[in-house]
């Protein structure tokens, strides 16, 4: 399996833009990881992805994991400890919906760039972006076999 079996060439550079847009607001960090199987729960998987990115390294540790394991149809978003305890309850869930339901239409790179305005947002409301401000980690997907 490769990542453009589920991510086109073109479609993985409009993300990588997405998340580039996105990060201009705001201090956070938005990464994208997507592997094609999930054993278990997502959300136990995309904290194992968390942590073997070391997204948990950003200076304000407001770092954010969209995970997807497409072959499993399963995903998870996880934020760090500086965002997670900062966003309205059930955000998170209206992300994942609103992902959830472009990639079962079958569009998951519109889903995974509006998801990525949409924590974007998010995360500029909380953390905007400050004149020091570096970008911490990558903007392209991240993958596993």
């Amino acid at each position: 399996m490769a990542l453009s079996d589920f991510i086109p060439t073109d479609g993985q550079h409009r993300i990588a833009q997405a998340i580039t847009e996105a990060e201009k607001r705001t201090s956070g960090e938005i990464c994208v990881h997507v592997t094609p199987h999930c054993r278990g729960a997502a959300m136990k998987r995309a904290t194992a992805a968390f942590n073997r990115l070391q997204l948990y390294r950003t200076a304000r540790r407001n770092a954010v994991l969209i995970y997807v394991a497409y072959l499993d149809h399963k995903l998870a978003i996880l934020g760090d400890v500086g965002i997670d305890s900062r966003v309205d309850e059930g955000f998170w869930d209206e992300a994942v919906a609103l992902l959830t339901q472009r990639i079962s239409a079958g569009r998951q790179v519109d889903g995974l760039c509006e998801t990525i305005a949409l924590v974007g947002e998010q995360l500029q409301s909380i953390f905007p972006a400050e004149r020091d401000d570096v970008n911490e980690l990558s903007n392209e997907v991240t993958y596993e076999d």
